[in-house]
């Protein structure tokens, strides 16, 4: 009889498993198709509108009026207090609700912002999308509270996959970036079917990823190491500047220009007049030429602060785009820098440089690593290990999300559940 009673009791076990498993295959594989669909379009617009930038740099001029429209678009959908990626971070922590309507605006908006030449990126756009979109779809499809953070989760990774094409390193950003010591594994099926339907949507509808080459790698040894770890230290340092930069200029803001038309009017008239008196277009939009370029080994010593700076005007006067894009662009000009100081090879410290900065920023060493493998390869792997932990232990508890939660110290294995400084 106990026999019976245990093999029904590990068929239903079983049955439920089976079930559980078919259920988030299936709805993932729609949130990867439909978040896919729109980030693509998304990573396409953003395309053609970077290209109209590039043969049209006067567009700067304009920045300030699209400041406006930007502003007064919100305004019109009663959403003046954005909070951006937080909102969507703070969804997943089950302290708000992410809006539908963020969707549209964060699209249009950054449209808006990378066709007229400010500095933002896009995957934190992107992750508010299809935040949004896989919170809604979780809606429709009648969901409880608990499973649509779980769609948001997803629709976050298949978002971040389409746009930037690192499908493994964006499910685990996914479920890694929440809550710092603490993973959602709940969530780890539906975001990895959801981040590779999503990458094969959008490589197929012809957005190729980002793949770089390094140049002139050298092996593992004692002195480069060394320098590496240099480098590291540098960047979780510049993570905190950058972190603090951003942040600092928008209490300002807040604080001396309550107005947001007026605030978006004079930080675009700075960024405006800044552009004319460095006569370089170098600073617009994402900046993922100069990536390019610093990885090719040539970069301007100035380019990692004045990116700092032109994307801290930017995102905290009321445009619209990500930061971490912007990130990859200081850590890579300011690692091809050090090497170039240093006697290194400024294509592998420009390529280290990238994922110590992003580490230090979002508080991510294993998506950072999964970046690495996806853009770099395998080869330069000992150097991104000591340089990915090396800043996430010196970067501290400052990041980008104020929404981010600190659940277990880097420096004690205590449970201190802190979010991240500002």
């Amino acid at each position: 009889m106990k026999r019976i009673e245990m093999c029904k009791f590990y068929m239903a076990r079983l049955y439920r498993n089976i079930f559980n498993f078919v259920k988030w295959v299936i709805v993932s594989s729609i949130v990867g198709l439909v978040v896919g669909s729109f980030s693509t379009l998304f990573a396409y617009l953003l395309r053609v509108v970077t290209e109209v930038r590039t043969q049209h740099p006067e567009l700067i001029l304009l920045l300030p009026v699209a400041g406006v429209v930007i502003v007064f678009l919100y305004g019109i959908f009663h959403y003046k207090n954005d909070k951006g990626t937080n909102m969507v971070l703070s969804t997943i922590h089950a302290q708000t609700e992410l809006p539908f309507k963020m969707a549209p605006l964060i699209f249009i908006s950054t449209i808006i912002t990378h066709l007229f030449g400010g500095s933002a990126g896009r995957e934190g756009a992107a992750l508010q999308l299809g935040g949004s979109i896989g919170n809604q779809l979780g809606r429709w499809l009648r969901f409880d509270e608990k499973d649509r953070r779980i769609f948001v989760m997803s629709g976050m990774s298949a978002a971040f996959s389409a746009i930037f094409g690192t499908p493994i390193a964006a499910a685990i950003f996914a479920m890694e970036v929440v809550s710092v010591g603490v993973m959602y594994y709940a969530a780890l099926v539906p975001c990895v079917f959801a981040a590779l339907i999503a990458s094969k949507f959008a490589t197929n509808m012809g957005i190729s990823p980002n793949v770089f080459s390094i140049h002139h790698l050298s092996g593992f040894h004692l002195i480069p190491s060394i320098k590496v770890i240099g480098l590291a230290l540098c960047c979780a340092a510049l993570s905190v500047l950058f972190c603090v930069t951003l942040h600092s200029l928008g209490d300002f803001y807040r604080d001396k220009l309550k107005n947001p038309y007026v605030r978006i009017i004079v930080s675009s008239c700075v960024i405006v007049l800044l552009t004319i008196i460095l006569h370089t277009t170098d600073y617009m939009g994402a900046g993922v030429p100069v990536i390019a370029n610093a990885i090719n080994g040539k970069v301007r010593p100035e380019a990692f602060l004045l990116k700092i700076v032109f994307t801290a005007l930017t995102l905290e006067a009321g445009f619209r785009g990500g930061e971490i894009v912007p990130s990859f662009y200081v850590g890579a000009t300011f690692g091809c820098l050090f090497g170039q100081i240093c006697g290194i090879s400024p294509s592998l410290c420009a390529a280290i440089g990238m994922v110590a900065v992003f580490c230090g920023v979002t508080n991510c060493p294993i998506t950072s690593m999964l970046i690495a493998f996806e853009l770099f390869g395998y080869d330069a792997v000992p150097y991104f290990l000591i340089a990915i932990s090396v800043s996430y232990l010196m970067s501290g508890y400052y990041g980008l999300y104020h929404d981010q939660t600190i659940v277990y110290s880097k420096y004690k294995t205590e449970y201190i559940n802190r979010k991240a400084r500002q």
